[in-house]
């Protein structure tokens, strides 16, 4: 038997269709499996919460082995997991094509979706991962003045705490009643000559997400205006709604389903007309990239959609590559400390974003490979909040000793978190508003 493997990661379809996959016995005899490899080899433990609530369950155990640990801890270990999917990605040397099979966040998912068909959730996780119902709902003019208010008093997110388990120390997204699709939905794309690559159609259509809709709209403004300088004509897509991603993390895979059905049609119907598709968020992304494809790997519509799904900086990448991305920058921007996001990382497209702004003339950008720990929900529960942090504090420290002029993550959540972490009064910028920035536009 060999151990560990050389070969590239394959990853076998999620087979949520079948009984197995539903069968509580045979996900704990997998689950059993699978923690006795990780117990054994435990090159995971620095990447989340997983992993240590794992290894301390059986170092304290009677046996200091799996069989040791009582099956109901093994749930501890799946609450951790937020589905990053770097221990798959870069850790873990038994996933497949090795004999031994091991995909830890399918399997912690397919945990998750037991879990929640069973009942076992709390209505607050419900909740937060209704992005776009609480997105709609607080993004009504005065509600969204009265929700941020509300969000930024101590006294509030106590209260928040004590009646919701949500923490009162992270940094809670801001509502706007000035949506993406209020400011742009009007927005015609350039009209200018179409110029293809091999690998890109020259036109972009814009899935906002919810958090780039409701929560920062300014991402998908900039994101327009540094295309449309380098002559890539940008619609954004309507009537879109959530990618499914905080459903998937929860384990709701059937509200996923219905998600996908509502946006898939519509977006296939984009690229028969010869559009890429974009988001701000690398998540979003990945959600179509990955999580989609691997859940309905039969349905034509889902890989239609995923090989034209494109991350920003992978886009004007590609452009650049063909000499076909404008390099007339205006600004320097400095010293750069750059946090590079795990679902970008997923991706395995490289750092674009990184390449990218070091085509600005005296810029220096400085990557960080570390999870921030925010995971869009993880982070606001009061019983993930401490570790969450813990998890951040090696990139918060990074930043720290960088010296740097600027901080970003092309996940704007995270980019919060290590600011929620440096607590100094820094704010960061995106990297799509940085190449704004660059431009002087």
């Amino acid at each position: 038997m060999r151990e560990g493997s050389l070969e590239a990661p394959t990853r076998h379809p999620l087979g949520h269709e079948t009984a197995e996959f539903w069968d509580e016995d045979a996900l704990f005899t997998e689950l059993e499996r699978v923690y006795d490899i990780c117990h054994g080899c435990r090159r995971c433990v620095s990447l989340c919460g997983s992993f240590p609530t794992l290894f301390d369950l059986v170092d304290e155990s009677s046996t200091m082995e799996v069989d040791g640990v009582d099956k109901a801890d093994y749930w501890k270990v799946v609450d951790d997991c937020f589905l990053c999917d770097l221990c798959y990605l870069t850790k873990c040397p038994y996933v497949p094509p090795h004999e031994w099979n091991i995909d830890f966040p399918h399997l912690m998912l397919r945990a998750k979706a037991i879990k929640f068909k069973k009942g076992d959730v709390k209505t607050r996780d419900k909740l937060m991962t209704s992005t776009d119902t609480i997105g709609k709902f607080a993004s009504i003019p005065v509600i969204a003045q009265t929700v941020n208010a509300v969000n930024g008093m101590k006294a509030t997110r106590k209260l928040l705490d004590a009646t919701m388990g949500i923490h009162p120390d992270p940094i809670l997204p801001k509502y706007h009643s000035d949506t993406l699709q209020k400011r742009e939905g009007d927005h015609r794309p350039l009209a200018t000559e179409i110029k293809t690559t091999a690998t890109t159609t020259g036109k972009v259509a814009l899935f906002a997400t919810c958090y780039g809709n409701y929560n920062e709209p300014q991402l998908g403004e900039d994101l327009i205006k540094v295309f449309e300088h380098n002559q890539i004509p940008v619609m954004l897509i309507e009537d879109t709604q959530c990618c499914g991603m905080p459903k998937l993390e929860l384990g709701d895979l059937e509200t996923v389903t219905r998600l996908k059905d509502a946006n898939i049609k519509k977006m296939a119907a984009l690229v028969d007309d010869g559009w890429d598709i974009i988001t701000p968020v690398p998540s979003c992304t990945l959600m179509f990239k990955q999580e989609l494809p691997l859940m309905f790997p039969d349905e034509a519509d889902v890989i239609k959609v995923q090989r034209a799904m494109f991350d920003p900086f992978e886009y004007l990448m590609l452009r650049h590559k063909d000499g076909l991305m404008n390099t007339d920058f205006k600004n320097a921007l400095g010293k750069i400390s750059y946090h590079v996001a795990c679902h970008q990382r997923v991706q395995k497209i490289g750092m674009k974003t990184r390449d990218a702004l070091n085509l600005i003339p005296d810029t220096e950008v400085l990557p960080i490979e570390r999870c921030s720990g925010h995971d869009g929900t993880y982070t606001f529960k009061s019983e993930h909040h401490d570790t969450a942090m813990k998890i951040c504090k090696p990139v918060v420290n990074r930043v720290r000793q960088s010296g740097a002029d600027v901080y970003t993550s092309d996940c704007a959540m995270a980019g919060h978190h290590i600011e929620a972490g440096l607590d100094d009064g820094s704010h960061p910028e995106h990297p799509v508003s940085l190449l704004r920035r660059a431009y002087d536009l």
